[in-house]
């Protein structure tokens, strides 16, 4: 297997992707640990471009080879350094997402966003056919690539602070527009598959109703802290359709390693610091820390293609890629059943 395992037979051979194709014909990526590009993008702080080097230096090193990225993280300057590391590696090595809704627009001033530093743009939301192609063309010039694997329409979603209850405006816009100019791209080469990039499972039910999508970005939807909506709701129709999932988020923005942070927001909900600490004594008692607990959780059900969490340095890529390789004893899993801290239906590896 290409990229970083899971510890166990079993699970690895879940998450084998022979072709990278689905019954069906659905792209499904088939590296089953990535990189995710929040980070590199500067959220919240700036990350020095020694330092997203080395981030990016020491994924490939560790056999990361799935790396997602946007337009929006760092208003392009994710996808900057992404291609920068990229530039001169045989493209067949590598799987790369990226994503659309958001184009970009020359604006020295703006500063209003979660990134930081120097950004140089704002942007727009642009979700028609038009819009589509010229986002992904922006992003492979950004990136010096002529082809991408996946794309995820991005942020259509109620809990989008811009749209809210408007959201589905926006998402009638992208049924006419952003889905057939896809699928059209789909059958172009120019893409092998795309989907939805979004942080509620709304949309990605509203799609399967009216395209054909090969492979959702779900972020913050499946984790240990909060995973039963999607474990009952998003996964079964996932899996009737042929679609696959990539897990975004899979430390919730860096709570499951310790930050005291939920999903990219400074409130964290109430008992959710005491739900931490109960599951990570459980787990320093069991040899096992919690962050590879929450990272090979979210690789567990047969429907997820792949996890991606993000990184600011060489050492928590390290310490992340370590992760998907340790074992972690059945009598952990049984534990947190029984302390009814993880759904009971809920897989778990091995």
């Amino acid at each position: 297997m290409t990229g970083v395992a899971v510890a166990g037979s079993q699970l690895m051979a879940q998450k084998e992707a022979a072709g990278a194709k689905k019954p069906g014909g659905r792209y499904r990526p088939p590296m089953n640990f990535g990189l995710g590009g929040v980070a590199l993008g500067n959220a919240f702080k700036i990350t020095p471009d020694a330092q997203a080097v080395e981030t990016m230096e020491a994924a490939w090193a560790a056999g990361i080879r799935y790396f997602d990225t946007s337009p929006w993280y760092g208003l392009g300057i994710s996808e900057r350094r992404m291609g920068h590391f990229l530039d001169g590696q045989d493209k067949n090595d590598f799987v790369i997402s990226t994503k659309i809704g958001r184009l970009l627009v020359p604006d020295a001033k703006f500063d209003g966003t979660m990134w930081k530093g120097k950004l140089g743009f704002n942007y727009k939301y642009d979700y028609t056919a038009e819009g589509t192609r010229r986002s992904i063309e922006d992003s492979l010039q950004r990136m010096g690539l002529s082809s991408l694997d996946i794309v995820f329409i991005h942020d259509l979603s109620p809990d989008n602070a811009d749209m809210k209850d408007k959201w589905t405006e926006y998402f009638d816009i992208a049924v006419k527009g952003a889905m057939p100019e896809l699928t059209k791209m789909r059958e172009e080469g120019l893409i092998k598959g795309w989907g939805l990039g979004v942080n509620r499972p709304q949309p990605i039910l509203k799609t399967l109703e009216v395209a054909e999508p090969d492979v959702f970005l779900a972020a913050t939807q499946y984790s240990l802290m909060k995973h039963e909506d999607a474990l009952n709701d998003l996964f079964p129709v996932c899996e009737k359709h042929g679609v696959s999932l990539v897990m975004g988020a899979p430390l919730n923005a860096g709570f499951l390693a310790g930050v005291d942070r939920y999903d990219y927001g400074p409130t964290i909900p109430e008992g959710f610091k005491e739900k931490r600490e109960k599951m990570s004594a459980i787990a320093k008692a069991h040899g096992t820390d919690l962050r590879t607990a929450a990272l090979q959780f979210t690789l567990a059900p047969p429907v997820v293609a792949a996890t991606i969490p993000g990184a600011r340095g060489a050492e928590q890529v390290q310490q992340n890629a370590e992760s998907m390789k340790a074992k972690i004893p059945a009598a952990f899993w049984a534990e947190m059943k029984e302390e009814k801290l993880i759904a009971e239906n809920a897989p778990v590896p091995g």
